[in-house]
């Protein structure tokens, strides 16, 4: 089966024109080579898939004939991916989240009165060190 076809099977993308895309752009590797869309993959075979910031490990242990649901999925692969990679998901999620929503404009001065407090109070903890 080629290796756009068994991302889309498995359901790590919506379409497979996605999958296809994200393999042209250097993505997917395997077993360590980067691949191309029409690549066959084989039971056995590891991929990785570079998706959203977390760069996912599985090893092939079957190849489905057809598209398969959501709760079949982890019986056409073993997924290896570690747990940092999640965690970090999760930092860069926090990270994100701002005070001001975006496209509110500039701040007020009541904002700006906060953020010259809050970069004062780093500046004189740095120079009691």
């Amino acid at each position: 089966m080629r290796v756009d076809k068994f991302l889309w099977c498995t359901r790590y993308f919506k379409t497979r024109n996605l999958a296809s895309e994200s393999i042209k752009k250097g993505h997917v590797t395997v077993n360590g080579q980067v691949a191309k869309p029409s690549r066959e993959v084989f039971a056995t075979d590891k991929i990785v898939l570079r998706k959203d910031q977390i760069n996912y490990q599985m090893t092939l242990l079957d190849v489905p004939s057809s598209r398969v649901g959501a709760k079949l999925v982890d019986m056409y692969r073993k997924d290896t991916t570690p747990d940092e990679a999640f965690a970090h998901l999760e930092l860069l999620k926090l990270n994100k989240e701002y005070y001001r929503a975006k496209g509110e404009g500039r701040p007020t001065k009541k904002d700006r009165r906060d953020i010259d407090e809050y970069t004062t109070d780093i500046d004189d903890s740095n120079e009691d060190e």
